[in-house]
């Protein structure tokens, strides 16, 4: 016996749109979320940028290791035309994840008290140099603020000896000059209520 035919109820789905959602614009800095005002309030300006980078000494220098975890060391630098300097050996675990990947940050930061604390932050690329020359200016310069030496224009008469030294251990090692693609700065001297001294 043929079972009698059930028609099925015609059930109408209901026409679901989806929502409009639009993406945030990450173009520029998001004022509308918690901190992020005072977070503007205590950034330095490019001048104070400037003079903080020339007045430090040390940065903690990040690379990125073949299985992608941080390499962290800390290194003295030097300035070129603005730009954060650095040498060290050419067998260098830095130096060897720099010729594998480029894209390197580095913080100098001083203070002791939370009031006190200031530092920038440059995410960049590493350019590599390897002119004799050139490594050799860098060298000079990063060893004058590693020894506290003035500059050559400050007191000529002690370069020779500084340069003697800078160019026998040069023969051994590279330069690099970050590009910079971001700068994140802090001064927590701006913040309302900070005190210092």
């Amino acid at each position: 016996m043929t079972p009698p035919h059930v028609s099925q109820p015609n059930v109408s789905q209901p026409n679901v749109s989806q929502p409009n959602v639009s993406r945030p614009d990450t173009s520029r800095p998001d004022t509308s979320r918690p901190g992020s005002s005072k977070r503007a309030g205590i950034a330095m300006d490019d001048e104070e940028v400037a003079a903080f980078l020339r007045d430090g000494g040390k940065l903690q220098l990040a690379t990125i290791n073949p299985d992608g975890t941080p390499h962290l060391v800390t290194m003295f630098y030097g300035l070129a035309d603005g730009k954060i300097t650095f040498w060290t050996y050419r067998k260098a675990q830095k130096a060897r994840n720099l010729e594998r990947d480029p894209r390197v940050t580095c913080l100098v930061e001083t203070g002791d008290e939370y009031a006190e604390l200031r530092g920038v932050m440059i995410y960049g690329k590493a350019r590599l140099i390897d002119d004799p020359e050139e490594v050799l200016s860098v060298g000079m310069d990063v060893t004058r603020r590693m020894t506290g030496m003035p500059s050559s224009e400050e007191a000529p008469q002690a370069d020779d000896p500084l340069r003697a030294y800078v160019a026998h251990t040069a023969r051994k090692r590279i330069a690099f000059v970050v590009e910079p693609t971001r700068t994140v700065s802090w001064d927590h001297r701006k913040l309302p209520g900070a005190s210092v001294g």
